[in-house]
């Protein structure tokens, strides 16, 4: 205290006792940038076969260990398959929900009838598994759709099959005209209840003749659970990006309030949302325009097998690879997600629409690797309405809550006790500027030189205790285009 330049912490000014005194100061230390690792939360629904208690995050490490955790098959299990597929070395925390009270689960199925005429073989594929049997001549539908029900059974599918013959009352759909009554059919009902059965896909092709077989697709699903309370557990929690189990306007909207709270200049915990899309086009970029944040990017993957919660983990989990939150997620592959048809696959005019309408296409690359095209929000319009690009790359506001980070982490070290007087402002805007520099240094921003006269700290006018910053921030922009022009000289 007596000292114009010097301050202890631990050593009084009033001693008398003659002795040299010295302390440790930390504050000092680092002069470093904090590191930026990426923690992933994965939503969805689990099985009461699942030992974990809903509503309670637990750290995931393996695909085995979450069908412990919240039941083989279930979406939760799901989930975390497809994100550790993605990126094997992800930090990953998963919360889990039971179905809702009052939801129905969806019903398909197989319809087989006849006697197989020739030997072959037939395959069924519920979302992006498939299980094949071997037919041979004579064999009966009863005898294929028994076999299929096993195979199907054994896997960890987030339906399950039973075999019920045509005739049965209990059959939850009717027979088609062209299938007699004699055949069997193989019941496929969802695991979980609610409406996000009704996406599972579900097809069969067979070989062998003198077999019949058609599809029930997933239908009746009904009342997803409400993400809410999952959310409002996890608020404090401090995670980075957040995998949503559902696309649907209501979902992504309570995710948007999630995200925009925590994030927001109070909480200070910055994070983004992913969902997926395997739908159509026009129904995306809807659902984008509906959404509308800089903190939320959906991976479209037109005409994928995987579930719509499978799309948004192994999307997730991408985004999550990469530290460096101005690097460009271009090109990066998304491991475990199915190649799609010829057909739906996107064209370039549809990528450029979807580009242009906030929803993140995905395309199918050489060696038939899934990736990502350009990671975009679904923010596209001001609160006017205006088109907007500022929040355009989700690289920018993962920049801005990096850049947020590291001055707000540098400031507390250097100033956990700090007094305001005239001498602080311009200590507490160096220490900003330097951040600022090694930022630069690492092309996280840039110039930091032609900007730092806009870099102010001043004393608040109604606050006496209170200090203020303004810090401008250049980000460092992707390299998405590079246009050139070849001149002909002859």
């Amino acid at each position: 205290m007596a000292s114009a330049n010097i301050a202890f912490d631990g050593i009084p000014s009033s001693i008398r006792k003659p002795g040299k005194y010295f302390e440790f100061n930390t504050r000092l230390a680092v002069r470093t940038l904090p590191g930026n690792p990426q923690r992933l939360l994965c939503l969805a629904q689990k099985l009461a076969s699942g030992s974990q208690p809903a509503l309670m995050p637990v750290d995931v490490f393996s695909d085995e260990q979450a069908a412990q955790l919240f039941g083989r098959g279930s979406y939760a299990h799901r989930m975390a398959r497809a994100a550790i597929t993605a990126n094997p070395y992800l930090q990953l925390t998963l919360l889990a929900v039971e179905d809702a009270p009052g939801s129905v689960a969806a019903v398909g199925g197989v319809l087989l009838a006849g006697t197989a005429t020739s030997s072959g073989q037939i395959q069924v594929a519920v979302g992006n598994n498939s299980v094949s049997l071997g037919i041979s001549a004579g064999m009966l539908a009863s005898d294929i759709a028994i076999q299929l029900t096993t195979l199907l059974n054994a896997q960890d599918l987030p339906v399950l099959a039973t075999a019920v013959p045509l005739s049965s009352s209990s059959l939850p759909f009717n027979v088609p005209s062209q299938i007699t009554s004699s055949g069997h059919s193989v019941v496929l009902t969802a695991r979980h209840k609610g409406a996000q059965g009704n996406a599972i896909p579900v097809s069969t092709w067979c070989s062998a003749g003198g077999i019949t077989h058609l599809v029930n697709a997933m239908v009746g699903g009904a009342v997803d659970p409400d993400y809410a309370s999952a959310l409002a557990a996890v608020a404090g929690a401090g995670h980075h990006i957040i995998a949503a189990p559902l696309s649907t306007q209501a979902h992504l909207t309570a995710l948007r309030t999630h995200l925009d709270f925590v994030s927001g200049p109070l909480e200070q915990r910055g994070a983004v949302g992913a969902f997926g899309w395997p739908g159509t086009l026009a129904t995306g970029t809807t659902l984008a325009g509906q959404i509308n944040s800089g903190r939320i990017s959906g991976a479209w993957h037109r005409g994928s097998l995987c579930l719509p919660c499978e799309i948004a983990a192994a999307y997730a989990a991408v985004l999550a690879s990469e530290e460096d939150p101005a690097r460009p997620l271009n090109t990066l592959p998304l491991a475990g997600l199915d190649v799609t048809a010829i057909t739906a696959q996107p064209m370039r005019t549809e990528q450029e629409n979807a580009l242009a309408n906030g929803l993140t296409p995905l395309e199918v690359g050489p060696g038939d690797k899934v990736q990502i095209v350009r990671a975009l929000t679904t923010y596209t319009k001001d609160p006017q309405g205006v088109a907007d690009v500022s929040l355009l790359d989700v690289t920018t506001i993962r920049t801005l809550d990096y850049v947020r980070k590291a001055v707000r982490e540098r400031i507390s070290l250097r100033f956990p006790r700090e007094k305001l007087s005239e001498r602080t402002p311009a200590k507490v805007r160096s220490e900003a500027l330097d951040v600022l520099v090694k930022l630069e240094e690492l092309e996280i921003v840039e110039a930091v030189e032609a900007n730092k006269d806009g870099l102010l700290a001043e004393r608040d006018s109604q606050d006496v205790n209170r200090l203020n910053l303004k810090i401008p921030c250049d980000v460092v922009n992707g390299l998405h285009v590079i246009a050139g022009r070849i001149d002909l000289l002859l």
